[in-house]
């Protein structure tokens, strides 16, 4: 008897397990919305109940059908933000098996519009441009749809434009936004009060690393002086772009009420004071090649810093020193002494010497300022012949960079001119004047096209050709040249047939570039170009096409070159890498 009690209740067990099963469902659930697209879309699937659940698989039908009865009600929700009061919203569920699909066709019906808007900003700031600014870029507008998020945003700008420039008092005395769902109309009413505006305090520097005399020149803000973070953000920067400390720390104190200012404590901790550097690589101009490079990031508590490079390449041999000292500003302003060592090829010639440069580099805005002077002692050898270049070469250089940058070395792109030139009376065996332009723009076409557009021209003035040192010859030709031409192949020659530069030089590139998924791109290009002594030569074109492959700060690309001004040419394969900024 007691047996068979046991196996009635089991099987029992087993009769409800088996009816609960049958009505649990693996909630695999297929959403349609019709009737809205894009930023209200993706609203509406982020309020519906049923997109929260569609992965679970601990849910039965009943549980389902319930969830997607909320759906009419939650569209609704989801619509308002956007100025839509009133929409007409029908859900229908029907499954098969396990799948279920919910189809929830939207009609948003009219918007709701902004009919009074009325934004002040009162009190003591109420004319400081700051907020102007932020005015003119308020989306509250009458005749507008309503929006919420304008709404938010406008608000939250004045209050960051408050809280960024100083007015740390600032509060919001009316904040309202009404709406009139049956007359599809609204009002908004927005007031902030600035209070009055704080400066800085005190700056409190608690480091060891550097003098306290340059510490300070590092400072984007003086005590005194208004307040807002931005200063505070460009210290930072500053600071951190110097190199002598592992971490800074910029920092506001507690704001003083009573004499409106804000002290601000700054630490910093000391870096490793030697870096040392490999790399390795190979390019279709450079062939194979090497870099091994030691950094003294503190030589002394005045801030003097020494960089020791070796360089290696198919065309370059060198040992580079340059010895830096900041000055004036230090986070836009150093003077460097650089000397190098070595050999390098040009076309046919070899060049073998010594080169020291001193100069001042200075950041003026969105330009890098390079003023120079070049003492050069150089040994030039082809295989027929051998000359010597002992030059002083006053120059100066400008180039724009990314607005943001401190005194650091300019990336390949944008905007470099460069005008140099010398005269036997500061002792050169040559007088020239050369002048060297080259600017490299990309534009965004679309979110997937983009246009790359790259031009050089350089010019010399000598009256023989002969005196023009090599290294301030020009040529063309290579992977950042016109492509489809190896490296300085495009060239005058002399009576050997050896190409040893020449006095001008005009190269141009136009190349569309697509994006592909997964950081990939494709690119067409068109190069034309020469290196000449006279602009009445024919230039040199080719075209080609490019596979890319884009990481956060540079493109690298792969080219098949045919040069179409020569039939004797095959295609060219080259390897380029470059800024995409």
């Amino acid at each position: 008897m007691v047996r068979t009690a046991l196996k009635g209740r089991f099987l029992v067990l087993i009769l409800c397990t088996a009816g609960l099963l049958s009505r649990q469902a693996l909630a695999d659930i297929g959403i349609e919305v019709t009737g809205v697209e894009g930023d209200m879309k993706r609203n509406v699937l982020t309020f519906l109940s049923l997109s929260r659940y569609a992965n679970r698989d601990d849910l039965d039908a009943d549980t389902i059908e319930r969830i997607s009865q909320r759906a009419p009600n939650e569209v609704k929700s989801a619509l308002r933000p956007f100025g839509y009061y009133n929409p007409k919203v029908s859900a229908l569920l029907a499954h098969q098996g396990n799948h279920w699909h919910a189809r929830i066709a939207v009609e948003p019906g009219a918007p709701v519009i902004l009919k009074q808007v009325d934004v002040q900003v009162t009190g003591p700031g109420e004319s400081d441009r700051v907020f102007k600014t932020a005015l003119d870029r308020s989306t509250l507008k009458v005749g507008r749809q309503l929006n919420h998020g304008d709404y938010e945003r406008v608000k939250g700008d004045l209050e960051r434009t408050a809280a960024a420039f100083g007015y740390l008092d600032a509060i919001l005395t009316r904040h309202e936004l009404i709406v009139d769902p049956a007359g599809l109309a609204a009002s908004v009413q927005l007031q902030l009060e600035t209070g009055q505006r704080y400066r800085f305090g005190a700056a409190t520097i608690k480091q060891s690393v550097i003098d306290d005399e340059l510490m300070r020149r590092y400072l984007r803000f003086h005590e005194g002086q208004f307040y807002d973070t931005t200063s505070l953000l460009r210290t930072q920067f500053a600071l951190d772009d110097s190199q002598y400390f592992s971490s800074v720390e910029v920092l506001p104190g507690d704001r003083n009420a009573q004499d409106l200012t804000v002290p601000v404590e700054i630490q910093g901790l000391p870096n490793r004071r030697n870096r040392y550097s490999i790399g390795a690589g190979y390019g279709t101009d450079t062939k194979y090649r090497g870099t091994l490079a030691w950094d003294d990031r503190l030589i002394n508590s005045h801030g003097h810093r020494a960089h020791l490079e070796i360089k290696a390449s198919s065309i370059t041999q060198q040992l580079g020193a340059n010895y830096i000292i900041p000055v004036g500003d230090p986070a836009l302003e150093r003077l460097s002494v650089e000397s190098t060592y070595g050999r390098t090829t040009y076309g046919d010639i070899t060049a073998t010497g010594l080169v020291v440069k001193p100069g001042l580099t200075q950041v003026l805005g969105n330009w890098q300022r390079v003023m120079y002077v070049e003492l050069d002692r150089i040994i030039n050898r082809t295989n027929f012949t051998r000359s010597s270049d002992f030059s002083l070469i006053p120059g100066i250089s400008y180039a724009s960079i990314p607005p943001g940058i401190f005194g650091q070395p300019v990336a390949g792109r944008g905007l470099y001119v460069e005008l140099s030139g010398s005269h036997a009376a500061l002792g050169s065996n040559s007088n020239f004047v050369r002048l060297f332009v080259q600017d490299d723009q990309r534009f965004d076409l679309s979110a997937r096209w983009h246009l790359l557009l790259r031009g050089q021209i350089g010019i010399s003035i000598v009256s023989k050709f002969s005196e023009l040192p090599a290294f301030e010859r020009f040529f063309a030709g290579g992977d950042r040249s016109v492509r489809g031409f190896g490296l300085n192949d495009l060239s005058p020659v002399n009576q050997y047939g050896e190409k040893i530069g020449g006095r001008d030089l005009l190269v141009g590139s136009v190349e569309i570039e697509r994006d592909l998924p997964r950081n990939f791109g494709i690119a067409t290009f068109f190069d034309a170009g020469n290196a000449m002594n006279s602009f009445n030569v024919p230039l040199e074109y080719s075209a080609g096409v490019g596979l890319r492959f884009k990481l956060p700060a540079i493109s690298i690309g792969v080219d098949v070159a045919q040069a179409l001004s020569r039939t004797d040419l095959g295609p060219r394969l080259h390897l380029n890498i470059q800024p995409i900024f």
